[in-house]
């Protein structure tokens, strides 16, 4: 197996984990989300885990197609694992931990680094990098859905 090849593989496996590691923190507190006061304008439940679904694997493919074409820099792979490390920090936080502020606090800078991760992405110029819009829009909507279940509750 040549070395471009297994870091194809070692990325995918690590989105696979932030995607997995997210997922048992977010069941963890699962009970205590639907507790919470929401707003009234809230996404329904069944969207949210397909559109987190969509955003990890475009991930997983546009990681393999950066490294395939000898395109992934240091930037982009320090603003992809940056991005994975705050998207599982703030499922912990907001959803293990209970500890709503802190979580915003994350999230906003998970924004933050999803917006420069995709305006990275974008200097590429591929089809997939535009699909990529919908990590930070989707963070968009995440940070401020977060946002008002912090006021509210």
């Amino acid at each position: 197996m040549n070395k471009k090849l297994k870091f194809q593989l070692l990325a995918v496996a690590m989105v696979i984990l932030v995607a997995g590691l997210g997922s048992v923190f977010v069941s963890l507190g699962m009970d205590w989300f639907g507790g919470l006061s929401k707003p009234t304008q809230w996404i329904p439940n069944i969207v949210i885990p397909i559109v987190w679904t969509i955003v990890y694997v475009l991930t997983g493919v546009i990681l393999w197609m950066l490294i395939k074409n000898n395109r992934m820099s240091t930037k982009l792979l320090v603003l992809f694992v940056l991005n994975g490390i705050l998207n599982v920090l703030w499922c912990l936080t907001f959803f293990a931990l209970n500890l709503t502020l802190i979580g915003n606090i994350i999230i906003i800078i998970n924004l933050i680094a999803g917006w420069l991760l995709w305006v990275a992405l974008i200097q590429n110029k591929t089809f997939l990098t535009y699909l990529y819009i919908i990590y930070p829009l989707w963070l968009s909507i995440a940070t401020t859905l977060n946002l008002c279940l912090w006021i509210l509750n």
